[in-house]
């Protein structure tokens, strides 16, 4: 397996839907490739950094003030 076919194949991989075969060659190719590991390892950290970004919300975003509205209206105005 190729440094692109690992990158191609990333998500699948992470989801177990790699057939056996595949993911047991992705991973050999991980065991020889500190490019892929660390490839892996910021793909995985840009994954929980969003799901703990969706965590913190509290709920929809606040509505605009009027005055902003207003503003951004105005601005568009020939």
């Amino acid at each position: 397996m190729t440094c692109q076919e690992v990158a191609e194949f990333l998500l699948e991989y992470l989801e177990g839907a790699l057939p056996v075969e595949s993911g047991a060659e992705f991973e050999r190719h991980l065991a020889v490739c500190p490019a892929c590991r660390d490839y892996l390892e910021s793909y995985q950290s840009t994954i929980e950094l969003e799901r703990q970004a969706f965590r913190q919300s509290d709920g929809p975003a606040a509505e605009p003030p009027p005055e902003l509205i207003a503003a951004i209206l105005a601005s568009r105005r020939w």
